[in-house]
This record gives structure tokens, sequence and C-alpha cells, in this order.
């Protein structure tokens, strides 16, 4: 006997109002799908994100998403900064290993641009957007999927069904729980601070990524003379440092960049995160696929998590509207294959290159403060590695 067609509400339902779910309703508009984005957060919230101190370096290919989204022309280019080249030490030595753009382009690497201005820019662009639905504040109590369509349970007791679930909830994915979808995750037991710091010198646009005995540094250079400074610690060693009054932080600040800048001053507060990298085991289930840190969360040293998140998102908003186009099945089987085969190989050679790298500038052995240096000085030496890894970071 043939399956009654059963009444969907939604053609597509995203969970998660953050970049990669805005990005990925934003990428389906004018298809003619209904879409839903369910968001635990109050839409206030969505509409003014808070400043959570994170800086964002978009590389180009991010940054001509962002336009293709609508979603550029509503960030201010006073809180952007050019980020011309990107230099990595290792300990006290003086050599750095340099990576730019190529003399040819003028653009640079990219773009430093503060995470709630990226957020408020994107629901910016899916404000008012037709056929979208923000079911903002709410959040997924149970859900379920068959070959037919995806049944969810809000936790107002809401019943919400569409023909294709997005997980875009964070790389603690609830969603991808439910699912039933394995990750491999590696709480790396280190926290990373983050704060807006101003000093002396001048930082030229270069980003610094300092490998140095016990911590690990990023400079990332704001306009004139301020930075965002980025460190990596054990957790229990970094509460003590947080805790710091403004000044102190900055003395300390100071004397752990071995005052590179000269004198630095803490701006505004400091923020502090546990780090945690996961890796979805499969990006994509029974009518669900996932996008964002669902799928892949990075750690922050390649500095690489957003822009694969909005790459993510823009291969399967291609594939689906492709599917509208030809009046095919937005989630057929093989639709969401193409998906995480594609977003697989965009991603898993970076994820692995980035695990080896924290591994090898994290590990305090003599033997392993040797290896390093010789690594930074044979990619020196292969100029194609340096083209190779700009590639990498203006692209993705």
């Amino acid at each position: 006997m043939m399956r009654a067609e059963v009444p969907v509400d939604f053609d597509v339902i995203i969970v998660g109002g953050g970049p990669a779910g805005l990005a990925f309703a934003r990428s389906l508009d004018g298809c003619g799908l209904r879409l839903a984005v369910v968001e635990r957060q109050p839409l206030t919230a969505l509409a003014a994100p808070a400043d959570d101190g994170r800086e964002i370096a978009l590389t180009q290919r991010s940054i001509g998403i962002l336009k293709e989204l609508a979603a550029w022309r509503h960030l201010n280019a006073a809180d952007m900064a050019a980020l011309r080249e990107a230099r990595v030490l290792n300990g006290g030595s003086p050599f750095a290993l340099s990576f730019d753009a190529g003399g040819s382009d003028k653009e640079g690497l990219g773009k430093l641009v503060p995470n709630h201005r990226i957020r408020h820019s994107l629901f910016s662009a899916v404000e008012g957007q037709k056929g979208l639905t923000i079911l903002a504040g709410s959040s997924v109590a149970s859900l379920r999927t068959d070959r037919h369509y995806a049944r969810l349970t809000l936790d107002d007791g809401r019943p919400v069904t569409g023909r294709l679930l997005v997980a875009a909830d964070t790389r603690m994915s609830h969603v991808r729980d439910q699912l039933g979808i394995r990750a491999e995750m590696n709480r790396l037991g280190r926290s990373m601070m983050v704060v807006r710091v101003a000093h002396d010198g001048d930082h030229h646009g270069i980003a610094t990524e300092w490998f140095d005995h016990g911590q690990t540094i990023a400079l990332l250079p704001l306009r004139e003379r301020c930075s965002s400074f980025v460190l990596t610690l054990p957790s229990a060693e970094m509460e003590a440092l947080a805790a710091m009054e403004a000044g102190a932080l900055g003395r300390a600040i100071t004397r752990r960049c071995a005052r590179r800048l000269g004198e630095m001053r803490v701006l505004d507060r400091a923020h502090v995160y546990p780090l945690t990298t996961t890796y979805a085991c499969h990006f994509a289930a029974t009518r669900a696929a996932l996008i964002g840190d669902a799928a892949v969360g990075m750690h922050p040293v390649t500095a690489h998590g957003f822009n694969l998140g909005l790459l993510g998102q823009a291969t399967l908003a291609r594939l689906i509207r492709d599917a509208v186009e030809r009046g095919g099945d937005i989630a057929s089987a093989s639709l969401l294959r193409r998906y995480e085969a594609a977003h697989r190989l965009a991603t898993r050679p970076l994820y692995t290159a980035t695990n080896l790298i924290v591994g090898l500038y994290t590990d305090e052995r003599p033997a392993a403060w040797v290896a390093r240096h010789m690594t930074l000085r044979a990619g020196a030496r292969l100029p194609f590695v340096r083209r190779t890894v700009s590639r990498l970071l203006m692209q993705h």
C-alpha cells in the first residue's frame, strides 16, 4: 500500500542561528523553499549580537561569499583591518616563516572583522527574507527522520516537520547526537584568551603566530596600532591570568610578547574559551546534513573554522538549488552524499594538518623544538610550499 504524503511545515529546517545557519538560509533565498531557523537565543540577541572578543580572519573567498549573500554591505569599513601577511615564529628564534598573497594581489590575504559584526550583518541580510521563519527562543527537545521527512519537537512542545533538517548548532551539536552521528572529539585541556590591545609599535598589517615554550600566541592586526591578542595556555594557568585587572594583564601580555610591539594596553574585557576540536564521522544522514562547527570544529591556530563553515553551507546550498531547478528531491541520498564528499575533501586535509601542527608546536620536548625549527626552515627553502599555504589562506 502506498504511504500517504505527510504535510510538512517547511522544506528546510535549520537548527542554529549562528553564522553558518544564517548564511545557509540566505544562500537559499529566492528558490521558492519554505525555510525555518530554530535558535535557542531570543530574537534580540540575533539582531544585536554581543561582542565576544573574537576577530575573524576572512579569506578572499569568504569575503566573496558574504558579498553574494548581500551581507558584506551591512559591515562598516571602520570595523575591518587588512591582513597583508602572516608570519610563524618558533620560541626565541629570530627566524620567521612568512606567507603573503604575492605581489600581484593588492587585496592581501583577507580582512579581520569582529565576529559579532559578521553575525549582525548576516542577520540583517536575512531579516524580512521571503519564505523564512525564525523560531527564536526555541530549542529541539527531540527529533526523528525517515525516508520522507524530518520531525522535530521543540522545547515548548510544538511539532515541526520538514523535508530536510540541517544542523548548524555548534561543535557540541545536540542535533548531531540525536541523529546518531559520532564525532572525533579532542578536548585539549587548554583554553584560549582573546583580548584587544593597543601598542606602541606598528604591526604593518602582519599577523604573527608565535609558538613559544608553554604558550601559543597570535597577534592579529587591527586598525592603527591595535591588535587582537590571542593566547593559548593550559586551562588551570589561564584562570589566574584572566582574573587580573586590566593594568596587570597588560603588563603580563607585554612580557609574554617579549615587547615585540612595545607596551601592551588592554582595551576591553578579556574572553576565555576552552579548546575542543571536533570532526563528524559523517556530514549527512537520512533527510539531514551537518554544516558549520556541527560538521567540523577547527583548532583556532589556522583561523579557518569560520571560513570552512561558510564554504560548507555554500556547497550544500548550491546542490539544493540545482535540485530545485531540476524538480528533484532537495534531500535525496545522492545529493547528501555529494555534499559530504565535497565538504570532506575541502576540510579533512586542513583539519588533519592543523592537528599535526598543534601537536608538533605544543610539544615541549627538546627534540620537538628542533623538529619544528627544521620544519620552518624547510618551508622557507621551498617556495612552492609557501605559495601553496598562501593559496589555502586566501581561498578557504
